[in-house]
């Protein structure tokens, strides 16, 4: 049985153009100057060199192809295929997959599980349908290389509680070891309106 659609596939099966007007959007606030790779010079300066980078709910793939730049190997996940084929025509280099985090397995399709680090940002968590959220942490765990991490971002009143997200990565085995509340690394405050999470395998 499939599992519950995410939101972002009702969104877009409810609007097919919702995946164009995004995509257009980024390339107009990079063009207007806009830093949009925060996330990713986090997790560089988090990886060892070359390391092996998964990108889970990459989008148009512009955090997947700043890593792939500098050295890291890098494989992009997505379920919106308009999203993958903008990533794939603008980033070339990284590995991009259309595919359900809800039911994450690249070993299936070749790829290795065994990441340093998972990149999971763009508020992705908050998009996950409520019934399939351990099973995607789960799978993302499994994922990882012993000792790897996970480090990802979302905003509050997105209808994921910070606490519930922090419950349900220990129920599938992630243990949270660092929280920011920006992903310039300012600290994490219970009044906090983002949460930036590292968690480990370890």
């Amino acid at each position: 049985m499939s599992p519950e659609p995410s939101k972002w596939a009702r969104m877009i099966a409810a609007d097919p153009d919702h995946s164009h007007r995004y995509i257009e959007r980024f390339k107009i606030m990079e063009a207007a100057g806009h830093d949009l790779y925060g996330e990713a010079r986090t997790v560089d300066a988090m990886a060892p060199r070359e390391a092996r980078i998964l990108d889970a709910g990459c989008g148009p793939g512009r955090h997947a192809g700043w890593l792939h730049q500098r050295g890291h190997r890098v494989v992009g996940v997505d379920v919106d295929p308009v999203l993958i084929a903008a990533a794939q025509e603008d980033h070339p280099g990284p590995a991009f997959l259309v595919g359900d985090l809800a039911e994450l397995d690249l070993p299936s399709q070749g790829i290795e599980a065994d990441f340093d680090i998972i990149l999971s940002a763009g508020n992705v968590m908050s998009f996950l349908a409520p019934s399939t959220r351990v099973d995607t942490l789960r799978r993302l765990k499994d994922h990882l290389t012993s000792g790897g991490r996970l480090v990802t971002g979302f905003g509050a009143g997105r209808g994921y509680d910070f606490t519930d997200f922090l419950s349900d990565a220990q129920v599938a085995e992630l243990t949270p070891v660092l929280a920011f509340s920006t992903w310039d690394l300012r600290p994490w405050q219970p009044d906090s309106d983002f949460l930036v999470a590292v968690l480990t395998t370890a």
